[in-house]
């Protein structure tokens, strides 16, 4: 084929076109190696972004993660928000307190050291057909649904109870914190009380002992709800409802001996010594209960129990039992609230039990009314054959460790002067208690040495964990 000379015009005409191609071609080249530096940004930013999302997964939870949906009433809240006042903390916690309407006598109330009020949505449209029952259970059994659709951000836990229901909330999270909160969970407890759990369901968790959902499964059933309360007429309170719409969800109860319900009347003492190897969560029914605190109204000792509480939360009411070689006694801690010394020496298993100090909560119920869901053991018919008693006086602490001073009672017997009725004063000390998840999934009771006291009405007392291979018995 012939070539064009240079200087031929059609050759010429070439140039215009030959630089508009090169032009493109350029042009073509810098928007592709644009474009692939933009995808690669995105991705690197995608990834950061879920990466952080990841990271703000599995950080540890903590109350800011937990939103909680308190049922109460126009009659009850004046008196219980008492409670309330407890352990709620505004600067930390999300959530309501749900009633039908505002107060009157509280309608001005802004107190801040209270949740907000919710009222309730209408609920006449829903059947209630339980004999002599309180349809205002619907009512209080959709603070589920309505807490939900509050649409707060950042939740991975719901938490429900009374207004009656006094949560130690570091103790809350501690326990929530062993779960995965992506799944779906429905975490409480039972009644204390068998005929109540036979009567009601032992899958079911007691509304007053407070029970936490996890937030996807606790969205799924705000969507669900209205349509299967419908189904459940006939149920008498608001918690059987909500079991019943979980279990139709196919979930089941993950229990947490923390939580408690509190079927019992009066002296709950020996409940209060005698408490599972788990953080102490819940308690419940102190309308119904004695001052947990000798000479105290039932709020003052409740403040009283917080003292120890704020200093080591995750120690409190946790039992630990050791050894005097040299009088023979047994002494049993229930740490931040009483101290028990026995007389002589008594098996540890022996120690366990809870003591009936209290009464029935059904009095004229049937055989099972006073059978409960622990071991039991009756208090020695003498009194000054029971333990001495000593109660929680006052805490303190420092970087060296907590100290808790505990009082002598004269409850069981104030004219028996033998020991270890001469001791006036225990004193304990601990350090501050911060459970593992490994602690937490496999607890193990902690060890005490009774320690040489400045005094002779005094007994000093050190906790510890406990060896590897150490038991925890009477000595020789």
């Amino acid at each position: 084929m012939q070539s064009l000379a240079k200087d031929s015009p059609l050759a010429k005409s070439h140039y215009p076109s030959r630089f508009i191609t090169i032009l493109i071609l350029s042009s073509s080249s810098f928007c592709i190696i644009y474009l692939l530096i933009s995808i690669f940004l995105v991705g690197i930013s995608k990834v950061a972004h879920v990466g952080s999302s990841l990271e703000d997964f599995n950080a540890p939870t903590n109350l800011g993660h937990v939103v909680f949906g308190i049922a109460s009433n126009q009659k009850s809240w004046p008196k219980r928000k008492e409670y309330v006042k407890l352990w709620w903390n505004p600067q930390q916690m999300r959530g309501c307190v749900f009633l039908e309407d505002m107060p009157q006598d509280d309608a001005n109330d802004t107190t801040s050291s209270l949740p907000p009020v919710c009222i309730s949505e209408d609920t006449s449209r829903f059947r209630y057909t339980f004999r002599n029952g309180l349809r205002s259970a619907i009512r209080v059994a959709r603070v589920v649904s309505e807490t939900v659709k509050l649409n707060h951000s950042d939740v991975r836990w719901y938490v429900f109870g009374d207004d009656d229901t006094v949560f130690f909330t570091e103790n809350l999270v501690k326990t929530l914190s062993k779960y995965d909160h992506g799944l779906w969970y429905y975490i409480g407890s039972n009644s204390e009380n068998l005929e109540q759990n036979r009567y009601f369901s032992f899958e079911m968790a007691f509304g007053g002992a407070g029970f936490a959902i996890s937030y996807p499964l606790a969205k799924v059933l705000a969507k669900v709800f209205d349509s299967c309360t419908e189904r459940y007429p006939h149920l008498y309170g608001s918690d059987s409802r909500i079991s019943s719409c979980l279990a139709e969800l196919g979930v089941g109860l993950t229990r947490e001996p923390g939580f408690h319900q509190v079927d019992l009347r009066g002296n709950m003492f020996g409940l209060l010594t005698s408490h599972p190897l788990s953080p102490l969560v819940s308690l419940h029914h102190f309308d119904d209960l004695d001052p947990i605190f000798p000479n105290m109204t039932t709020i003052n000792s409740l403040e009283h129990l917080f003292k120890a509480v704020t200093v080591d939360s995750q120690r409190v009411l946790q039992k630990t039992v050791c050894y005097d070689r040299w009088f023979s006694w047994t002494i049993s801690v229930a740490w931040g609230y009483a101290v028990e010394i026995y007389g002589k020496h008594i098996f540890l298993p022996d120690t366990l039990p809870v003591q009936v100090t209290f009464q029935k909560w059904i009095k004229k119920g049937s055989l099972l009314a006073g059978a409960y869901t622990f071991n039991v053991k009756e208090p020695h018919p003498d009194p000054c054959q029971r333990p001495t008693i000593f109660f929680l006086d006052h805490v303190s602490s420092s970087r060296d460790g907590i100290t808790t001073h505990y009082k002598k009672s004269y409850t069981n017997c104030s004219y028996d002067k033998a020991s270890p009725r001469k001791l006036e004063e225990i004193k304990v000390f601990s350090h501050k208690l911060d459970l593992s998840d490994k602690q937490l999934w496999s607890p193990r009771r902690q060890c005490c040495d009774v320690l040489r006291s400045s005094g002779s009405k005094t007994m000093e007392i050190g906790i510890r964990e406990c060896k590897e291979e150490e038991l925890i018995h009477m000595h020789p």
